[in-house]
């Protein structure tokens, strides 16, 4: 599994995924989950990866050759729109090519990708596609995406983030999230690849690689775990009023449903005793005998 998310503030933009992946708690390894499309002046342009490491590796692959020819790709598409729909396009050949083939081996075709920028003359835009190639946008009430273990990092993008957060708060929110994630799922891992675009610059100006030694993220790990302990500390405990309304349901007695009979029982419950008779008497032993 995988975590990345993607932030649209008014200043620019955040993307932010970890390098972890895994087929079993026995093979756990890196690889990235960022790619970069980018023509200093012209166009940066952010891609996000997660599900089926083998798929969206396969995606991106398709991507990539598209430079060096004359159909439509991530370094011509003359809109960020026109972008989304490339990236689609790709997803469905591989679709096409591999689906019914990891059918056959049980496998779902599982990947989901984010891909957000700015081409020159245009506006910034982020964009979340999904296996069947089809894609959302980004809007005023909605400004980040996540794809993968997305449910742990989610609480404190929704508290905090909103379009006219400063874009340095936005990466300390992004970074917050993911370290929550980090913190609740074993299968999201260091090392963390961070990119900061700015609006306009139309280059990559701010990038990192973050790992265990990264003296500001351990910083932030710590510092977040012992405020939310404080702030914790510092709510009242809840007081408890009378319990007179709890929704208690009564006890019903039920009339008393009479058992049938056993064998050798009357019906007035007293146990039977079987009839003997004067013929009846001590049989005899019978002898062992030895043949």
């Amino acid at each position: 599994m995988t975590y990345c998310v993607a932030l649209a503030v008014e200043e620019g933009l955040v993307f932010l995924s970890d390098t972890r992946t895994n087929a079993g708690v026995d093979h756990i390894s890196t690889s990235r989950k960022m790619a970069v499309f980018e023509e200093p002046g012209e166009r940066v342009l952010v891609l996000l990866v997660a599900g089926n490491l083998a798929i969206t590796q396969a995606t991106l692959q398709v991507l990539t050759e598209q430079r060096d020819s004359a159909q439509p790709s991530l370094w011509n598409a003359p809109s960020m729109v026109e972008a989304a729909r490339i990236v689609g396009e790709a997803v469905r050949e591989v679709h096409r090519r591999d689906a019914e083939a990891l059918k056959q081996f049980n496998v779902d075709f599982n990947c989901s990708f984010i891909l957000g920028g700015q081409i020159r003359g245009q506006a910034m835009r982020v964009f979340q596609i999904y296996a069947a190639g089809n894609f959302i946008e980004t809007s005023s009430v909605n400004p980040y995406f996540q794809i993968g273990e997305s449910k742990y990092g989610k609480p404190i993008i929704d508290r905090v983030l909103t379009p006219r957060t400063p874009l340095d708060e936005a990466a300390k929110c992004a970074l917050i999230s993911m370290d929550s994630t980090l913190r609740s799922n074993l299968s999201v891992g260091l090392p963390l690849d961070l990119l900061v675009y700015e609006r306009d610059s139309l280059r990559v100006t701010r990038y990192v690689s973050l790992d265990h030694s990264n003296a500001y993220f351990q910083m932030l790990h710590s510092t977040w775990g012992e405020r939310l302990r404080q702030v914790f500390g510092e709510i009242p405990d809840p007081l408890w009023a009378d319990d007179g309304d709890v929704p208690r349901h009564e006890r019903v007695e039920l009339p008393a449903v009479p058992r049938p009979p056993h064998e050798g029982q009357r019906a007035d419950g007293v146990q039977a005793r079987p009839a003997q008779t004067l013929a009846q008497g001590p049989q005899p032993a019978t002898p062992p005998r030895n043949t």
